[in-house]
């Protein structure tokens, strides 16, 4: 029997050819024992990068790195468990609405999320503006919860597939980011150790997603399905769209309070539409409703007779968080300085950079340069005029909420560079562009 060897591996992906599951195997073990130098999985990244993959590649790649070290069953939790994933955008403060919405509709949501990463915001990140919200809990704790409240959400945990982090900082430093097998499998192989029963995955396309081009959205929407669905799960995929953010708020307190909003039925519309969109489809999944009219109905009525608001106040004080806060927004983090931005011109927003403004808020510090930064929950941007919106001169475009008048003033003058008025009108891009099933 021959003996395998990394540099075959790579002779083989750098020439095109499929690798087989057992190769798939020797390479995560690998990985997770650092057993193959650097230089030559950089190598491996590269060729998979030019050469692609195929859906089996992917799928057993996600598999191997998804049991590479700690995994999470959640059979012990009764129900179809089913798990939502975004790719990532401006303002997605999706998952502090749909837990408890879907929590309230019967699916019961164990969750494991993480924090901000680049311009985009992290849902750990925003619960910890709550004061006292606890996003590590033991997993036994964890599990009883959702038993008694329908909703747990946490961190993820330090051993979740360590393959998946090692290749991903490979990556990082190697420019093979980018590739669409690369990250499918990333992403899924974290899903996959989650545990849960199913999963509806927003792939956000646009100027301030990681996807920007709507094809490219949708060839990492069908590849995780694909792993998904080839590892047993039930899987599909929403398009959304991220040319602008998503509701008005950019910053982690902020966006709670715009979630609390959309809990009570008076959020933004596209933050509403988004929610029930992936709402709808995570109650199919979980067997709850047979139609998406059904589960949008049921959705709705959650927020019309407060049982989805009634969750989430369970949940906030399951986790230690404090109640008060969440019922009394002012007890939430606010900054001192709150600056508004008024138009230097009438006409209808015609450019929104999306990803410039996740950055802006970024540098307010509601993000972080580094993972050893820390994040300060009260600051963001209030975006309060949308794409196609007319806007008048000297009417307010957007609010900066800063620690300092310096730092607002420098941030002011940035947003006239990322919120462009035209004497144009253009219409507003789709916000829901397709179903992956």
């Amino acid at each position: 029997m021959s003996v395998m060897r990394m540099i075959d591996l790579i002779y083989k992906k750098r020439n095109g050819a499929e690798h087989s599951p057992e190769e798939i195997r020797f390479i995560v073990n690998g990985i997770a024992e650092k057993s193959i130098p650097d230089y030559q999985l950089a190598a491996w990244c590269m060729a998979v990068y030019f050469q692609g993959m195929s859906p089996r590649e992917a799928r057993n790649l996600a598999i191997e790195m998804s049991v590479s070290g700690e995994t999470v069953d959640l059979s012990a939790i009764p129900g179809v468990k089913i798990d939502k994933h975004s790719t990532g955008g401006v303002g997605d403060k999706v998952s502090l609405v749909l837990a408890p919405l879907v929590a309230a509709a019967g699916a019961p949501v164990c969750k494991m999320s993480g924090r901000g990463l680049g311009h985009t915001g992290g849902t750990i990140d925003k619960l910890e503006s709550i004061p006292g919200f606890k996003t590590e809990i033991p997993k036994e704790d964890l599990f009883r919860q959702v038993k008694e409240v329908g909703i747990g959400l946490v961190g993820q945990t330090g051993n979740l597939v360590p393959a998946d982090k090692y290749l991903y900082a490979l990556r990082d430093v190697t420019c093979t980011v980018e590739s669409i097998p690369l990250i499918a499998a990333s992403i899924m192989s974290k899903k996959l150790a989650g545990g849960a029963d199913g999963y509806v995955l927003d792939v956000k396309v646009g100027n301030g997603a990681f996807m920007k081009d709507l094809e490219e959205a949708k060839s990492l929407a069908e590849l995780m399905v694909s792993i998904g669905k080839g590892a047993g799960k039930k899987c599909m995929a929403v398009l959304t769209g991220m040319d602008q953010p998503l509701g008005h708020a950019i910053g982690n307190a902020l966006e709670v309070q715009e979630a609390i909003a959309a809990l009570k039925g008076q959020g933004p519309g596209d933050l509403m539409e988004v929610s029930l969109t992936l709402g709808a489809q995570m109650l199919i999944l979980a067997g709850i409703e047979e139609e998406e009219a059904a589960a949008r109905n049921r959705l709705e009525q959650m927020i019309a007779d407060g049982a989805a608001w009634r969750t989430f106040e369970k949940w906030v004080s399951a986790q230690g968080g404090e109640v008060s806060a969440i019922r009394d927004e002012a007890l939430l983090p606010t900054a001192p300085i709150q600056l508004p931005v008024v138009s230097r011109n009438a006409g209808y927003v015609a450019y929104l950079d999306t990803e410039g403004l996740g950055m802006l808020a970024g540098r307010l510090g509601a993000g972080r340069a580094s993972k050893d930064d820390c994040i300060d929950h009260r600051v963001g941007l209030i975006i309060r005029k949308k794409l196609g919106d007319p806007v008048k001169e000297g009417e307010v475009l957007a609010e900066v909420h800063a620690r300092t008048m310096q730092e607002a003033q420098a941030a002011a003058e940035s947003l006239y560079n990322l919120v462009i008025v035209s004497a144009i009108h253009q219409p507003a891009p789709p916000l829901i562009y397709g179903y992956i099933i």
